[in-house]
């Protein structure tokens, strides 16, 4: 006998399928380890999840943002959403052109994944920051923390119309990965 030992046709479209040793091999597996994966894996597979998380493209901050989240116990419990600026990306005039894809992405993490909160993280030394409000806006830690604390009021009060029910946390991380929650 060969390695495929079962031969069935379709049901819907009459095609020839074929089911061999390997192929119930794999579902037993499957069937054998879904059961073991920890309760955040089996809590994503159903599509809940707690938050989506707004971040920055910056390369320097993609390590600092994971630990964050990690240490907040939220790995695995979240969808991502990375633009340049984080919430200045999607508030800011210079960059109107992708306000529309992050609501729209928001719209559907929240369908797909029944997400909770939202939790904005911009950054300190944010290129996307200069581009769209100038170097007076970065030029010191406080015209740098005050230019963040605006576009995430903004961003704050463009929830609340658009999407009431979902809870924001907005926040400035530093480089070292250190965290000012703004609100």
């Amino acid at each position: 006998m060969t390695e495929r030992e079962t031969d069935s046709s379709c049901a819907c479209c009459g095609t020839r399928q074929e089911f061999g040793r390997r192929d119930l091999l794999w579902a037993v597996g499957a069937a054998v380890t879904l059961p073991l994966l920890p309760p955040t894996a089996a809590r994503a597979a159903s599509g809940e999840y707690e938050a989506m998380v707004l971040a920055c493209i910056d390369p320097r901050m993609q390590a600092p943002v994971y630990r964050y989240l990690a240490k907040r116990g939220l790995t695995g419990q979240y969808s991502q959403f990375t633009i340049a600026g984080a919430a200045i990306g999607v508030v800011a005039p210079a960059f109107a052109d992708w306000h529309k894809t992050f609501w729209d992405n928001l719209a559907a993490s929240i369908e797909l994944h029944r997400v909770k909160r939202l939790i904005a993280i911009d950054h300190r030394d944010c290129g996307a920051a200069k581009i769209a409000y100038g170097e007076a806006s970065i030029a010191t830690a406080a015209a740098e923390t005050e230019t963040h604390r605006k576009a995430m009021a903004e961003l704050r009060a463009e929830m609340a119309k658009r999407q009431p029910a979902l809870a924001v946390e907005t926040g400035l991380m530093a480089l070292d990965g250190s965290m000012l929650m703004l609100s």
